[in-house]
């Protein structure tokens, strides 16, 4: 359903103080994706899933994603509304994620789910 918080990413400094932060906390499990182009550490049992990464210049978390049935015309509504969107993004086998900020300055992504988009 296009608006639901569909995933969530808690960008690190250091990704295993993170994880041992959040299995201490409250118990989640993580799993190393080994498909992701960067350290990725995804929850296990947890919904929406959630993941660990290391975090990447300015970047404070939580990113939350928003699900859309249409990224292209989602991005063109945020840009339209005073937002500001990056241009969407491959997730092979998955689909389409793209970063954005509401005219507030907040961060949140946009993910549009497309098993047909081609691996690398």
């Amino acid at each position: 359903m296009a608006g639901t918080i569909v995933h969530f990413e808690l960008p690190a400094a250091d990704t295993a103080r993170a994880k041992r932060f959040y299995e201490s906390a409250f118990g989640w499990k993580f799993r190393s994706s080994s498909d992701a182009p960067i350290e990725y550490h995804m929850t296990e049992g947890v919904e929406p899933v959630g993941a660990i990464y290391p975090r990447q210049g300015d970047e404070q978390g939580p990113i939350v994603y928003f699900d859309t049935d249409d990224i292209d015309a989602s991005l063109a509504r945020v840009r339209e509304l005073g937002g500001e969107a990056d241009e969407k993004q491959p997730i092979p086998e998955f689909g389409w994620f793209a970063r954005c900020r509401d005219p507030e300055g907040n961060a949140f992504s946009l993910f549009q789910s497309d098993e047909s988009v081609p691996a690398a």
